[in-house]
């Protein structure tokens, strides 16, 4: 869930003409084409709601989104509570072999560890395509409906994970699925409250990002506390208790949460030079009390507008445009369709950086336990190791936020690109070392690394292939990543059955598909943005003016 980053960056969009080429904030991954004009829900001014407020549903959204928006991914706390608790136990037979961790601690039959990890790859992979839907739905109904819509599925998921013990159906999977789509129509739908207040947009999609990260976190208070209970407060009854959450998103949409999107700053902009125009126009027929009463009604809408903006309006674009300058390849493919966009190397080499970092993330959340039981051999450092990634996980989610900020807009995108495969590649060289040390700083690495690849992913499309066709192009990004994270699967297959438990192919494997493409990415990107900056200069270059030197006339003359 990444597009934080992009909302960011549309919402500062602030066009002085009256161009349609206006970058309106969308959440529709799948572009304008999927939602007719005439159906797009209308969206307010933040000036036209109370500060108060305005304050009061950012701080609920915060709220909620770090008890729903990502609450899946703490499934490495869930996982052995599910396993303590019998979870798909009925497909470990006598016959098949239970496999036995160390110090006679019960372990995982493979058939329980595929199930188990199939229910968080699932939920992965809906999180991801899910938001073509609640983008277009979020577009047409607004954020009200689509919170509703949440509320319900979170509903769901959390009834069909308390009573998947007694149903006779496997509920574990869907109620999962469930929790997952409840959190995604959640979390984008907070999106918009960044527009409440322009001037601190960014710090709002921070709190929000940094709560869907932390949000990781309800699974690992949840085991804290089945530990403290002496394992008796079981699934039924926290999820049972989880229903707070849910009825809780639901009233705070009916009675505090707006009913549609807040406008951006364009949008405002746009609203306020029409409203300043106005006030000069079609008032001939008029007395002059009434042309006087209409001009300051006018033209306070202009001030509330200008005070809620709080800068001069040409600062947005001078500040867009050092942003330009500074990532090297802004609007490289700009003017084509997405069609167009999707052909070139510059979606081909994101795309499968992105399945294939995607791949290399969730594989290891689901199987981090797993993983260092057979490295460490040794079942109770390999359970600590679980529980410090635990922690860190949603910990590092919110430590990154400022430095990610600082990174993207202060650097290159072929800088940006860069570190994301240096870091990776030191990711999967720790991930196959059997040592304590290793494993620490795999996991510092790994929890400061996934932030960060998910925002510059977004980035680089933002930048790359513009807000025109960003839906479609960012959103067939994330879903093909999503789709492919089924492969996991076979992973999870041929680590247990191939490799007898043993990580370390796989993630060599992983390793080196990352770092080959990641190579090809960066080299690409960069040689294009060398091509740019050349061009760029030779266009200034022929735009400039002739210069005549001093005494050039003079001389001239004598000849």
């Amino acid at each position: 869930m990444s597009l934080h980053r992009v909302s960011s960056i549309t919402s500062h969009e602030h066009v002085r003409n009256s161009s349609p080429a206006r970058a309106d904030m969308s959440f529709n991954p799948a572009g304008p084409t999927l939602m007719p004009p005439e159906t797009k829900e209308e969206t307010i001014g933040a000036f036209e709601v109370s500060k108060t407020k305005r304050v009061l549903q950012v701080s609920v959204a915060v709220t909620y989104c770090l008890f729903s928006a990502g609450v899946v991914f703490g499934y490495a706390a869930l996982k052995p509570i599910l396993i303590k608790e019998g979870a798909y136990r009925g497909f470990c037979y006598e016959e098949k072999g239970i496999v036995e961790g160390n110090r006679g601690e019960s372990g995982t039959c493979y058939e329980q560890e595929t199930r188990l990890n199939l229910m968080f790859t699932t939920a992965a992979v809906v999180t991801n395509v899910c938001a073509l839907p609640v983008g277009a739905l979020l577009d047409k109904y607004g954020p009200r409906i689509s919170g509703i819509i949440g509320s319900m599925l979170l509903a769901i998921g959390a009834l069909l994970m308390a009573f998947a013990s007694q149903i006779s159906f496997d509920a574990y999977i869907p109620g999962y699925i469930f929790l997952a789509l409840g959190g995604a129509f959640i979390f984008i739908s907070s999106f918009q409250l960044s527009n409440t207040f322009p001037q601190n947009s960014g710090l709002i999609l921070a709190l929000l990002t940094g709560a869907f990260d932390s949000s990781s976190a309800i699974f690992l208070f949840y085991r804290l506390i089945y530990s403290a209970s002496g394992d008796t407060f079981a699934p039924k009854r926290f999820f049972l208790a989880y229903l707070v959450v849910p009825i809780f998103i639901l009233v705070a949409q009916i009675f505090i949460m707006p009913g549609n999107s807040y406008k951006t700053v364009g949008e405002i902009t746009t609203q306020a030079e029409i409203a300043e125009a106005s006030s000069y126009l079609g008032d001939r027929g008029d007395d002059l009390p009434s042309r006087q009463q209409r001009y300051d009604r006018r033209g306070s809408v202009v001030d509330e507008m200008t005070s809620l903006l709080g800068e001069d309006p040409n600062k947005p674009q001078e500040r867009k445009e050092k942003r330009k300058q500074r990532s090297g390849v802004w609007g490289a493919p700009h003017g084509r369709s997405a069609y167009e966009q999707i052909k070139t190397p510059w979606f081909i080499l994101i795309a499968l950086f992105t399945i294939i970092q995607m791949m290399r993330i969730n594989y290891f959340l689901a199987t981090v336990r797993a993983q260092y039981e057979y490295l460490l051999n040794n079942f109770r450092l390999a359970e600590t190791v679980n529980h410090v990634f635990d922690v860190a996980l949603p910990l590092g989610g919110v430590l990154s936020i400022p430095f990610i900020g600082l990174i993207l807009d202060n650097t290159s995108t072929t800088f940006c690109l860069g570190l994301l495969v240096i870091i990776a590649t030191l990711i999967g060289i720790l991930g196959i070392l059997p040592y304590l040390w290793a494993a620490y700083a795999n996991i510092v690495l790994f929890v400061l690394y996934r932030p960060l690849y998910y925002t510059a992913v977004s980035d680089y499309a933002a930048k790359v292939f513009g807000f025109h066709t960003f839906g479609k192009v960012y959103g067939l990004i994330i879903c093909l990543a999503g789709l492919l994270n089924f492969t996991q699967s076979a992973l999870a297959a041929a680590t247990h059955k191939l490799f007898h438990r043993n990580p370390v192919p796989i993630n060599i494997v992983l390793l080196l598909l990352a770092l080959l493409i990641g190579i090809a990415l960066v080299w690409y990107v960069w040689r294009q943005s060398r091509t740019m900056h050349r061009e760029q200069l030779e266009e200034e270059a022929e735009d400039a003016p002739d210069v005549v030197m001093p005494g050039a006339a003079t001389e001239v003359g004598y000849i």
